[in-house]
Parts: C-alpha cells; sequence; structure tokens
C-alpha cells in the first residue's frame, strides 16, 4: 500500500498533473455562440484541446498550440484562464494520472481542412447547451456554463450599445 493521509487514514494522492486547455469559441453570422469540442483518441468522448505544458510557451500560448494540434484552429487566446477542472487520464499501462486543466477562451479566427491529428480526431461546433451535455467531465460543464454566461452578458451589452448607435445617427440625420 502506498502512503497514507494522515489526517484521514487514506491513501494519499499523487499531486495533480498541470495542463492547459482551451475553450474554442466563435460567433455565427446571425451572432450565435457556438463552442468547439474533439474526440479523444481512444474512446471517442468529446472534449476540449488540452494538453502538458510546452517548454517555453507560456500557458495562454500552449493551449492555443494544442488547439491547433488536436483540432486545426487558431484564433485569440485569451492571457487569463477561466478557472480549470480535474480528470483521471487512463495511461496504458500504467496508473491513472489526476490532472489539473487551466482553461483558456479562444476565439476561433481560422479552421483548417487539414492539422496534426486529424486522422485520430473528430471536431464539431455545439450549441452552448449541447457542448456542456456532450462533455462527461461536470467541472468542464460548469466551466462551459459560466464562459457562456459571461459572454451572453456581453453579447447584450454590445447590442444596447449598437442599438443606441443606430437610434442616435437616426435622429442626429
Amino acid at each position: 500500500m502506498g502512503k497514507l493521509n494522515a489526517q484521514e487514514g487514506l491513501p494519499a494522492i499523487s499531486p495533480a498533473a498541470v495542463q492547459y486547455g482551451a475553450l474554442p469559441y466563435r460567433f455565427t453570422a446571425a451572432g450565435t455562440l457556438e463552442v468547439l469540442l474533439i474526440t479523444t483518441k481512444r474512446s471517442k468522448r468529446w472534449i476540449i484541446p488540452k494538453g502538458d505544458p510546452i517548454k517555453g510557451l507560456r500557458p495562454p500560448k500552449s493551449a492555443a498550440r494544442e488547439a491547433f494540434e488536436e483540432a486545426g484552429i487558431r484564433g485569440s487566446i485569451a492571457e487569463k484562464s477561466i478557472g480549470s477542472f480535474r480528470f483521471q487520464k487512463t495511461l496504458e499501462g500504467a496508473p491513472n494520472q489526476l490532472c489539473d486543466v487551466k482553461l483558456y477562451p479562444l476565439n476561433v479566427k481560422q479552421q483548417m481542412k487539414d492539422w496534426p491529428e486529424a486522422s485520430h480526431r473528430s471536431v464539431r461546433w455545439f450549441a452552448p447547451a449541447e457542448a456542456q451535455a456532450a462533455v462527461n467531465d461536470v467541472g468542464l460543464q460548469t466551466l462551459i456554463g459560466r464562459f457562456v454566461e459571461k459572454m451572453s452578458s456581453k453579447a447584450g451589452l454590445r447590442r444596447k450599445a449598437m442599438v443606441k448607435a443606430e437610434l442616435s445617427s437616426e435622429l442626429s440625420g
């Protein structure tokens, strides 16, 4: 048996490995928010692009690189994480690894027809509620929900500003 947690008499939990992930999103021509998900290589579950830190890259750039390699997308990555979630990474021939994924929104500007992991993964744009339902991880579902709420309130403010600008130009013209 491994080390014990002195307080609870339970096996000690090994520290979580840090990963960086991207939450790819875009707005349709109609102004509707969409979220891009990818499938895992083996089980084909829906997830977000993520991976281990890349030497020489800051966390957001590391997440953006993973998004390109795993989903074939490029865009503007946020400098600030919107939060993190934990999951158990299944490794062939080794014990599962607990991972803590820091998530960065990625506003997608370009989607490639071919990319490094295209033959191993599927990509799909989802309505936000569908994206939340498609992912199995509760922590990731929560982060998607919080992100959608934040983006919805920003979109509402933008629409109000546009309406005010239109009214102002109609009244002055």
